[in-house]
């Protein structure tokens, strides 16, 4: 966001269920959060803008250039699952009731083996603290709904109606989403431009920064249509 702002207007947009935004909703699908983008976007009188979104946010910007194709300039998804079935076997189970009910009931105990887990899944030593103020923010419905519904995802079937210039950045070492996700975006959307990580995870703006910010500034300065 700081780079960026250096030369556009950026916006950072906090799903339902998440962050600053409400959290007394019935329900958090994926379509939900779609269906928010395209309102954000009309209630801040943005008629079109590059869209960048990072794991389920670019599953949703993808989701919007569909749906909502005047809205997307271009679309930027980084580390984005494209088809549900790609996030990791843990991930898969935190969108059982169940299983989600005792993570946020046992906080503590998720807390202490995130902090264990951190080093495997991003480098950055802000990491965990990072992830504790993320979770503290997020409810138990909106975080099991929301991942329930982005596991039955499949952007497969009409990838190649997406007609505005798309950039996927994937990690090698990518632990959350299987990394081969570039493969699945590529074979629905041969015009893609594919950028990887080799030293980096899920989370590639903090494990490899400066690559990531050249890659990213590239591509939203680029005219062409064929990227």
């Amino acid at each position: 966001m700081e780079v960026l702002g250096e030369s556009y207007r950026t916006y950072a947009l906090d799903f339902w269920g998440f962050g600053e935004s409400g959290k007394k909703r019935s329900t958090y699908q994926v379509q939900d959060f779609v269906s928010m983008v395209d309102q954000f976007m009309d209630k801040l009188g943005i008629f079109r803008a590059p869209l960048v979104g990072h794991s389920m946010g670019g599953t949703v910007s993808l989701s919007v250039a569909l749906q909502y194709p005047q809205r997307a300039q271009k679309v930027i998804i980084i580390g984005s699952p494209i088809v549900g079935s790609s996030l990791a076997l843990p991930l898969k189970f935190a969108g059982y009731r169940g299983i989600a009910h005792l993570l946020f009931h046992m906080f503590g105990v998720f807390r202490l083996a995130m902090r264990v887990a951190s080093p495997f899944i991003c480098r950055d030593p802000n990491f965990p603290s990072m992830m504790d103020r993320d979770l503290s923010k997020t409810t138990l419905e909106s975080f099991l709904i929301s991942i329930a519904s982005l596991r039955r995802t499949d952007l497969r079937p009409d990838l190649n109606k997406i007609s505005v210039p798309v950039m996927g950045m994937f990690g090698d070492r990518d632990n959350i989403v299987n990394p081969n996700q570039w493969k699945v975006l590529q074979y629905g959307l041969p015009m893609a431009r594919i950028e990887r990580f080799p030293k980096a995870g899920h989370f590639i703006m903090l494990d490899d920064p400066q690559n990531f910010m050249v890659k990213l500034t590239d591509f939203l300065a680029s005219s062409s249509v064929n990227e």
